[in-house]
């Protein structure tokens, strides 16, 4: 696949994958391709780990799932997130960000403004859309074929410090590298994010994974082969708009146009 076409083409995958192994040539090769990343000194702080072993999957699954019921039974997910969602085409055409949640059950759809609300709880609570989104994560976890953990090293891993500035920039060019190469073999990939919004639920995967103390684990993505035929989760959004190049960018100084009308 051309290069160019790749980063236009990524996206995140928020349905089920094919049910497909990741191949053991694909994993080696996604492992190569991240490890020609950039990175300060040639410090190289990232360690991965491929987990492709079902019950480890399954446990994180459940994590996973019974992070997300936390997060939006206690509203902080509403609170953090709610300025990015959309609820229309109209909405997603004139702000060009955020995501459109354009699928959910038909009994939801009349309420879906005040359900993705902070003052839904009651609406969200009656409908068990806590528990629905819970159910839907954790299913979307168990049945991915392959996890792929990165973490960082505490050498240079260090929030306080420039080099932990510089090793967080080397992890961003591993990602992206990662979602390029998934992309070109017909994959697709998505960030597991709940539990990261739960330090203790956080520290029982890194544990389940037995990342050593030396280490940070940082991120973690569920990855598979793309099925065009397969369901959409219960509640999904999509993500394409995007801003124009002179929204993004300025030339010389901030406010001057970087293209000309």
């Amino acid at each position: 696949m051309d290069l160019f076409e790749a980063i236009v083409n990524r996206k995140t995958t928020n349905g089920f994958f094919a049910d497909k192994k990741v191949s053991q040539e694909h994993i080696e090769t996604l492992v190569k391709l991240s490890s020609h990343c950039p990175s300060h000194f040639n410090s190289q702080p990232w360690r991965f780990i491929a987990v492709t072993d079902e019950a480890i999957i399954g446990n994180i699954a459940k994590i996973a799932g019974d992070s997300m019921v936390q997060l939006m039974e206690d509203g902080r997910f509403w609170r953090q997130y709610r300025k990015y969602f959309r609820f229309s085409e109209e909405e997603m055409q004139k702000t060009k960000d955020g995501i459109h949640i354009d699928h959910l059950p038909a009994v939801l759809k009349p309420f879906v403004r005040t359900i993705f609300s902070e003052t839904g709880g009651k609406i969200m609570a009656k409908f068990k859309v806590p528990r629905m989104l819970g159910n839907d994560e954790e299913k979307l976890v168990a049945r991915s074929p392959l996890l792929f953990v990165i973490s960082l090293t505490k050498d240079e891993y260090k929030p306080e410090e420039l080099s932990g500035f510089y090793s967080v920039i080397s992890m961003g060019a591993v990602i992206q590298t990662l979602w390029l190469a998934t992309t070109a073999l017909g994959m697709g990939m998505q960030f597991i994010s709940t539990p990261g919004e739960i330090p203790e639920n956080w520290k029982k995967i890194s544990g389940l994974l037995k990342i050593p103390e030396n280490y940070e684990m940082c991120a973690i993505f569920r990855m598979g082969y793309n099925d065009p035929d397969m369901k959409r989760p219960s509640i999904d959004w999509r993500s394409s708009e995007r801003k124009s190049i002179n929204e993004l960018a300025y030339k010389n100084t901030w406010g001057e146009q970087l293209k000309n009308s």
